[in-house]
């Protein structure tokens, strides 16, 4: 398109703006502008012949809007509201433009501190989940309390006293949420609710010979088929790893634990595309021992499993508190209390433990309260918290890059990756930081 000769006329509530059709098409097919040009990005005939176009909006936020699709840099003047300028965006379908300006792809090396949030109910906070689109949820107690990408938060979602284990973003809408059986109540299990206004919009049933059954949901997992993983624990005979259809709600398999074995108090569960497997670790200090396995549902056969009953333990800094898998490296990644990673061979069912003590950096220290450590794995970076930070490895060796670390909120309960943010939740009162990658500068 030879577009830089068109110039459009703008009467944005009675303010007069002129910008160049090239200008408006760096908003994109999918906004508001987009419908201005025709398929071969060429201006469609009566936008050309029109000598302005009204639009019935704000003209300051506009001009912001206006001034991003020129530069590609957002600078927000002290007369207008980021609020509004967000609602304004969301109107002419420039959201994804401003959250890219705010932030840049997501580097674990680059991570910069950006806001922290002190939530609203006292004591410490459960889970923190990042959503798609740079929101989060936050579980406490039975209480899971909602913030968009703005970091406003909207209505709670009340459990009315069942204490949430897990939850799981579904979309940019609605949540999956893992809760505890109250007994006698025959509540528990699993429900998919509206962020917008909390509502249970379906409840995902253990059915077990013919009845359903009430039960604890605990971990969740999602696979790109669209199927629902949940660990289950039940009154009787519903012990191990349910399956459900996230479009029917209807469960679909169900995955028996098996004797000498843990799967229905699963700490995480971690769907393998590679393997088109599930992994269900169950870990210290939930059980005495821990058990991490490999299950294959096409065939319902456990492929690997590794465990470390009967392992000569000298110390307890040995113990397994958390696992991830690494199918690049076919490996799964644990750590123990000190942060020493340890490296397990998913080619050899039942092997050892490679430790590795490069990664500790407690020295010795144990933390005054117990501070269990969490793993996570994106972009091919690793994540591991520990007390009040959190580290990064990188390489083929996963050395030490960087730590992420503040002094305000107690040592860190859980963290969570997503919408180019890292989410940590920290022990007391239910602080919880935000770190985003700085956006590249505008050259």
């Amino acid at each position: 398109m030879g577009i830089q000769k068109d110039i459009l006329k703008f009467n944005v509530g009675g303010r007069i703006f002129q910008t160049t059709a090239t200008t408006l098409a760096n908003a994109g097919r999918d906004s508001f502008f987009g419908a201005l040009f025709d398929d071969n990005w060429d201006l469609q005939q009566q936008t050309n012949n029109c000598q302005e176009i009204f639009i019935d909006r704000n003209p300051d936020c506009f001009a912001v809007l206006l001034d991003l699709l020129r530069t590609g840099d957002l600078y927000i003047p002290s007369n207008v509201p980021e609020r509004l300028l967000y609602r304004e965006a969301t109107f002419y379908g420039l959201i994804d433009h401003v959250r890219s300006a705010k932030w840049g792809p997501f580097d674990g090396n680059r991570l910069k501190l950006s806001k922290s949030v002190t939530g609203r109910a006292p004591g410490d906070g459960t889970a923190i989940r990042a959503g798609p689109d740079g929101s989060c949820c936050v579980a406490h107690d039975s209480m899971v309390h909602v913030f968009d990408w703005m970091l406003e938060e909207h209505p709670p979602i009340n459990l009315d006293y069942q204490r949430v284990n897990d939850i799981g973003w579904v979309d940019a809408e609605h949540v999956l949420i893992s809760a505890c059986e109250r007994l006698g109540r025959g509540d528990g299990g699993m429900g998919l609710f509206s962020l917008s206004n909390g509502d249970l919009r379906c409840k995902f049933n253990v059915v077990h010979d013919n009845q359903v059954k009430s039960y604890t949901a605990g971990a969740l997992s999602f696979s790109p088929d669209y199927k629902i993983f949940a660990s289950c624990k039940g009154r009787s005979n519903e012990y191990g790893i349910g399956v459900w259809d996230q479009v029917t709600g209807k469960q679909i398999d169900f995955f028996y634990e098996s004797p000498g074995w843990s799967l229905g108090d699963a700490d995480k569960l971690q769907w393998l595309n590679g393997n088109n497997c599930l992994l269900v670790a169950t870990l210290f200090p939930r059980k005495d021992n821990c058990y991490i396995s490999l299950l294959d549902f096409r065939d319902k056969r456990m492929v690997w499993s590794w465990s470390d009953i009967g392992a000569p333990l000298t110390v307890d800094e040995k113990r397994v508190r958390d696992a991830i898998a690494m199918e690049e490296c076919n490996s799964v990644c644990v750590v123990n209390e000190y942060e020493d990673l340890g490296f397990i061979d998913l080619r050899i069912s039942g092997g050892s433990v490679r430790w590795s003590s490069r990664s500790r950096l407690m020295k010795g220290k144990m933390p005054d309260e117990p501070c269990y450590p969490k793993l996570a794995l994106h972009n091919g970076q690793l994540f591991s918290s520990m007390n009040d930070c959190i580290s990064v490895f990188c390489g083929p060796d996963w050395v030490l890059t960087s730590r992420l670390q503040r002094s305000y909120g107690g040592s860190i309960c859980d963290f969570s990756i997503g919408g180019d943010r890292l989410f940590a939740l920290h022990s007391e009162e239910n602080v919880f930081d935000i770190w985003e990658t700085p956006p590249p500068p505008v050259i």
